[in-house]
This record gives structure tokens, C-alpha cells and sequence, in this order.
């Protein structure tokens, strides 16, 4: 392909990144409200679910994988790596006004790795990334995390959206 065919689109096929393949809205980071629900604890990781609760007057759609990071100090800045994906994409998710869904993080218990390993680091929360959004939310979380971006593991992970 050359670069000039690279360059250009049919305008009929292409769908702006705020809609879906249907026409409908793509939940963005200003139409939701996102809290951790209760979690379990297992093998040195603890489970929560992210909560992503349509805070919109309209529905909107939800496919993917959240993007999500340790984030520390007044300017918010990542700590380590962001979470790894685990499992495949999920179905689209159609969120009504007030609906939620939920995307299933781990959170590796830190103090599993030695000190020198993790460098760890005060957390201030979590930078959310809604699936096929360019703008992010805060998750008050403070903790702990492993400011190394190259342990043997991984101290995050989240699973697919998925209806709550």
C-alpha cells in the first residue's frame, strides 16, 4: 500500500470514535461516575470490581478494556505499569441512565516482590481510561505501588467490561 492510499478513507465506512458501529453513543469519561465495589482477597492479589455507572441523561455503550494505572503526588503522575489485559474483549455493553457495569481488577499485593524489586511507591488512586476514550477519571485509592515498570509480573491487571 502506498502512502497516499494509506492516507485516504471512504467517508461512508468510517464511524466517528464517539459512536458505535450502530449509531449509538460511546460511554465517555464525562457521562460516568466510577467507584471500586467490594472485593475478595486470593493468592497475594486482591479482586475489585471497577463500578461504571452511566451518570448521563442518555444511554451509551461500553466495549473493552479500561485502561487503568497507579497514579501519586499533586500532579498525578504513573507509578509502574498500567494494567495488564487479561482475557478477550467482551461484548458491547448498553448502559441506561444509572445502569453499571463493571470491569474486574487485581490488585497484586506489593509487598510480595522485595523492596529493591518494586521500589515501592504512596499511591494516590487510580487513572482510569474508559475503553475508546482519550480522556480519563480518578479513583481515590491510596496504597501502595511498585514504582519498577519492569517487575516479573504484573501488579495490575483488568478483565473486559462486563454487565454488573
Amino acid at each position: 500500500m502506498t502512502t497516499s492510499e494509506a492516507g485516504s478513507t471512504d467517508s461512508s465506512s468510517t464511524v466517528p470514535a464517539s459512536t458505535t458501529p450502530d449509531g449509538g453513543h460511546l460511554c465517555q469519561a464525562g457521562d460516568v461516575k466510577l467507584a471500586l465495589g467490594r472485593g475478595d482477597a486470593g493468592a497475594g492479589s486482591v479482586y475489585r470490581p471497577l463500578l461504571i455507572t452511566n451518570d448521563s441523561s442518555a444511554p451509551c455503550e461500553i466495549q473493552g478494556f479500561p485502561g487503568v494505572s497507579y497514579v501519586a503526588g499533586d500532579d498525578g503522575h504513573q507509578v509502574g505499569e498500567a494494567a495488564y489485559r487479561e482475557g478477550t474483549e467482551g461484548a458491547p455493553v448498553r448502559l441506561a441512565p444509572g445502569q453499571t457495569a463493571a470491569a474486574d481488577i487485581q490488585f497484586v499485593n506489593v509487598h510480595n516482590y522485595p523492596e529493591n524489586v518494586c521500589r515501592p511507591s504512596p499511591v494516590r488512586g487510580l487513572r482510569i481510561y474508559l475503553p475508546q476514550e482519550t480522556e480519563s477519571n480518578f479513583v481515590p485509592m491510596p496504597g501502595t505501588g511498585c514504582a519498577n515498570t519492569d517487575l516479573p509480573g504484573n501488579q495490575l491487571a483488568v478483565k473486559t467490561v462486563h454487565r454488573a
